[in-house]
């Protein structure tokens, strides 16, 4: 129960990590606005589902058609356009390096 409250304590909300990419971008720091934002968004995702969207990422894990669901899925549950993109970007170049599972 402590513990859980320790970590329930050091969570950032996505309202800072927002400002921190809009400052971030301010200096010119461009991707890591862009992953700041994507943090943002990832907020709202339960723990046990950003596991299981981080062991979908790993390469031969996943087919395409999973990847692409999992970016479907967080843009439609979670409004997490942003990393939505980032994944079919991932898928892409998943695809042309022959990185998924097969069927």
């Amino acid at each position: 129960m402590k513990d859980e409250r320790l970590i329930d304590d050091l969570q950032v909300s996505p309202d800072t990590l927002r400002r921190q990419a809009d400052a971030a971008q301010a200096a010119g720091f461009t991707q890591l606005a862009e992953n700041l934002r994507r943090a943002a968004e990832l907020t709202a995702v339960p723990k046990e589902e950003l596991l299981r969207i981080y062991e979908a990422l790993r390469p031969g894990r996943s087919t395409q058609a999973e990847l692409l669901a999992v970016a479907d899925a967080l843009e439609r549950d979670y409004g997490a356009q942003q990393t939505a993109a980032f994944i079919r970007e991932a898928a892409a170049e998943y695809a042309r390096r022959r990185l998924f599972r097969s069927a």
